[in-house]
């Protein structure tokens, strides 16, 4: 019924224009419609109107977890809770969730299973392939490419997150394993100092001299609990030639049993039963033989040579004079010192949408190769110098320390005085090799298993103990590898 009575009323609408259309109803009674003349014409030299640009949508609320220092890193929370703040003034649309939890390769997989892991987390470089073969690390080469500072970044450790052109993490920070000696200690026990271009048989002299039993010191303490103490003695191996595994035609095939680790096996064999060079109670973590370390407890210490020497002067009764930190010892005299080189890399989690992997690429690079991030670095100097502690930089950085950045980064170091400075030395001498590419964690775990055997019964068949653990990494893990070529 509306739409009829619409339809005669513009019907009637209608009628009527056209009736005013018509000369007799004028007005002006004159028969003559009078029209509008066309406008002349003219030059229009007002400029053209402008229109509104259409409004733009706002963007996407994202809420992003985030790697999150552990509680007994009170200064790196500081820095990353500036940062935060920081980022979340630049992307106001980002909502970041500090994340708790800290990577675990037992744990990845129940949280990849769950959907609980992070938006981005952290890594060891051992993970890398581990990680990409199982899709639980996010492709973010499209990023990267995208970056302006991708080609400054340290190739070395780069490369170890790179698999068939791909890149699935981006360095932090990395490491060459090293040896930290306590100098005071062995001053003070008028025990020599060897040279930086030592031997395994000067790191066993020097062991043997400065172990005191009777006042608990110990001349080393390699670490015997935990993946860490198979991490450990793989300095070993490498420095004797050897390697943990081959890879020819896909397959992987254990190689650590060789003449090469049974020098190695044989030498922690004789540090614990000739010289009785380790701690009494040898079953020691990482922490458990950096902390050693730091409270004068032993006079050598294996590892990434900052964390050690942090916690030497930070948490320890040490000044930068006491310590000094060598390359690994060479099997014999001119050869390589080599070193684990490893590091910690930053990864995105694949199960998070575009808009959250591009926005945790965002906050992973935000202060790389920026004034922010020199800024940083120089607020956390400053706040150590103002609490009488001491700042120690990675013995290798995300960035090429021969660059631009790199060489802004050492004119801060160069401004304070309680910047621990390496040994350019030592530095010359450290030799990095990159860590085992398949199923690492495992292969530590299992050598763990061995070593506390060499430690633990002095008549431990050393060969047939290797032959067994390469027979079980070999059957356990490397049988199920088919690399394709």
């Amino acid at each position: 019924m509306r739409k009829r009575s619409l339809t005669v009323l513009c019907l009637f609408v209608i009628v009527l224009l056209l009736a005013a259309c018509g000369g007799g109803n004028n007005p002006d009674d004159s028969g003559v419609k009078n029209e509008p003349k066309p406008p002349e014409k003219t030059e229009n030299t007002d400029p053209p109107k402008k229109e509104d640009p259409p409004a733009e949508a706002p963007p996407e609320k994202v809420t992003i977890s985030v790697y999150y220092p552990t509680p007994d890193q009170p200064e790196n929370r500081a820095l990353e809770d500036d940062k935060i703040a920081r980022f979340i003034g630049a992307y106001p649309n980002v909502e970041i969730v500090k994340s708790d939890w800290h990577y675990k390769t037992e744990e990845i997989g129940i949280k990849m299973a769950a959907n609980e892991a992070p938006t981005m987390f952290n890594a060891w470089a051992t993970e890398g392939r581990f990680l990409v073969e199982r899709g639980w690390a996010a492709d973010i080469t499209e990023f990267v490419n995208a970056w302006e500072f991708k080609d400054q970044m340290n190739p070395i450790l780069q490369e170890q997150f790179l698999f068939d052109g791909k890149v699935y993490g981006l360095a932090q920070n990395g490491y060459v394993v090293g040896t930290v000696v306590n100098k005071k200690m062995l001053e003070a026990a008028s025990v020599a100092l060897p040279p930086y271009d030592w031997t395994w048989e000067d790191m066993y002299q020097t062991a043997a001299a400065i172990t005191d039993t009777k006042k608990g010191i110990s001349g080393i303490a390699p670490m015997g609990v935990g993946n860490e103490a198979g991490w450990n003695w793989t300095n070993f191996l490498f420095l004797a030639g050897g390697e943990v595994h081959t890879l020819a035609d896909g397959k992987v095939t254990a190689a650590f049993n060789s003449d090469a680790g049974l020098k190695a096996l044989e030498f922690y064999h004789k540090l614990r039963w000739e010289a009785n060079a380790i701690p009494q109670d040898w079953a020691l973590n990482w922490g458990d033989a950096v902390g050693t370390f730091a409270q004068g407890r032993t006079a050598m210490v294996m590892a990434g040579a900052n964390d050690p020497v942090d916690q030497a002067l930070n948490q320890g009764d040490f000044v930068p004079e006491d310590i000094l930190v060598y390359p690994m010892p060479a099997y014999q005299k001119g050869g390589e010192h080599a070193g684990v080189l490893g590091g910690n890399f930053l990864v995105v989690n694949p199960n998070a949408s575009k808009a959250e992997q591009e926005m945790a690429f965002k906050y992973m690079v935000f202060d790389y190769f920026s004034d922010a991030g020199l800024n940083a670095i120089e607020k956390n100097i400053q706040e150590r110098k103002a609490e009488g502690s001491y700042f120690v930089p990675p013995v290798a950085e995300y960035f090429q320390m021969e660059s631009e950045y790199g060489q802004r980064v050492k004119a801060i170091y160069d401004k304070y005085d309680n910047v621990y400075e390496f040994d350019v030395n030592v530095l010359k001498l450290l030799e990095g090799k990159p860590e085992a590419q398949f199923s690492t964690q495992d292969f530590y775990g299992i050598m763990t298993n061995v070593i506390q055997a060499v430690f633990s019964k002095k008549d431990t068949d050393l060969k047939a103990a290797l032959d067994e653990a390469a027979q079980q990494v070999q059957s356990e893990y490397y049988d199920q590898i088919k690399v394709e070529n």
